[in-house]
């Protein structure tokens, strides 16, 4: 049998809570969440550490507490959760036809089938392995993400190993150094390939430099050692090609290497659907209002794009729902202006209707003190906005004023420097 709701989420982390709770304040009544865990939550079940929650709740909340919030509010709302349930496929319905989206799903009571006029992707995303990373070496034991070495420690209390080398300066990676430090381990270095570190400030201030752990820049791991059990590791400088510099390989013995090398966004489902990906982000194109280029799908949170700060997820998800429920209700407007970059990773959204204010964010391409981010369209800046220091690691967003359009042509998000 398939049965009918009128949104279908799939994801039961932050962002997927979050726009089940907007959907059900907006008044939509049948409103399903599909979660392949046994709980809901995502990642924040397992960062025990504070510092969520400051932009969204203005208080800082661990990683459980701030997903409890989430699921409190859609528990009470009415919203149905399915967790331990498996999204297999989402089937669009025919261009024009104003069809329904057929949803399956795998559970341990068998496939189940789901109908709904919109369905959210909030799938989040997965890291890189050592085999997207293709670190050359032998196969030992020992070599972990930093999310499967969080989920050891703080779910299993279990840990993964003691002398340490961390690859890669994200955000996991740096909090996970800090942790596996106050459990005993000893944290030899994080190298980051990058001629910058990729994580956050304050992550860089709080989990490396409180606790007198080395940051290397420009390196890499060239090649793991060990038969059963990792043993050592060669580490090399990179130039600005990240190509490794022969001469500079150096040893490094441990038992232990963490891969904190970057996040993929997970849009397996996206592609099978039909939707476009850009290559860019790995996440969906989209509009102003979080929809692909197939009416009534829309995405948010990390499966749309990385986001630095879990609040901005939640943020923009309850945006997407509210977007959602003005679709089930009477449509959205078209959105025919494309959004360019100069100067910048990427830019989100994809396409903006240029009848309402659009929220525009952005990575800049390297780290930049005293720049501006310029809104050109027909040759000349419509829009400004001064960027006192700017870093690939935070996402930056600029909200585009309708009225400064100047015509229904493409728009450019340009960096540059002040003077």
């Amino acid at each position: 049998m398939t049965e009918r709701r009128d949104v279908i989420i799939i994801g039961g982390g932050p962002g997927g809570l979050a726009a089940a709770a907007e959907l059900k304040r907006q008044g939509v009544e049948r409103v399903l969440v599909i979660e392949r865990e046994q709980e809901a939550g995502g990642i924040l079940r397992q960062c025990i550490h504070d510092g969520f929650g400051l932009t969204r709740f203005r208080k800082s909340l661990s990683g459980p507490e701030y997903a409890w919030r989430f699921l409190s509010e859609v528990r009470a709302s009415g919203a149905e959760l399915l967790t331990n349930a498996m999204a297999l496929n989402i089937e669009a319905p025919e261009e024009g036809t104003g069809g329904s989206f057929t949803v399956t799903a795998a559970s341990p009571s068998g496939l189940l089938r789901y109908r709904a006029a919109a369905v959210v992707l909030a799938m989040g995303c997965r890291e890189r392995t050592r085999g997207a990373l293709a670190i050359p070496g032998e196969r030992p034991a020992g070599v972990f993400t930093a999310g499967a070495a969080q989920a050891y420690v703080n779910l299993k209390n279990l840990m993964p190993g003691r002398e340490i080398v961390i690859l890669g300066s994200g955000d996991v990676g740096l909090i996970m150094a800090r942790r596996l430090t106050l459990e005993g381990a000893r944290v030899l270095g994080v190298y980051e390939i990058l001629p910058w570190p990729s994580g956050l400030p304050r992550n860089l201030r709080q989990c490396l430099q409180d606790y007198g752990i080395p940051l290397y820049l420009s390196h890499t791991v060239t090649e793991i050692h060990g038969r059963g059990r990792l043993n050592g590791l060669t580490v090399s400088q990179v130039d600005r090609a990240r190509r490794p510099i022969p001469g500079t390989e150096r040893h490094v013995p441990c038992d232990t290497l963490i891969l904190s090398a970057g996040l993929i966004p997970e849009n397996e489902l996206t592609r099978k659907a039909g939707a476009a990906i850009d290559p860019r982000t790995g996440g969906p194109v989209v509009d102003q209002y979080y929809q692909t280029g197939i009416p009534g799908l829309f995405a948010a949170g990390n499966v749309l794009q990385v986001h630095d700060l879990v609040d901005y997820v939640s943020l923009e998800a309850e945006n997407l729902a509210r977007s959602a429920a003005r679709f089930l209700a009477s449509g959205l407007p078209p959105c025919p202006i494309p959004v360019e970059g100069e100067g910048v990773t990427h830019t989100v959204p994809h396409f903006i209707s240029g009848t309402e204010d659009a929220v525009v964010s952005f990575r800049v391409k390297e780290p930049l003190r005293q720049g501006r981010a310029e809104v050109r369209q027909d040759g000349r800046a419509i829009y400004a906005k001064r960027l006192p220091r700017a870093v690939p690691a935070e996402m930056e967003r600029l909200t585009l004023p309708s009225a400064s359009l100047v015509s229904q042509n493409s728009i450019k998000v340009v960096i540059s420097h002040d003077g």
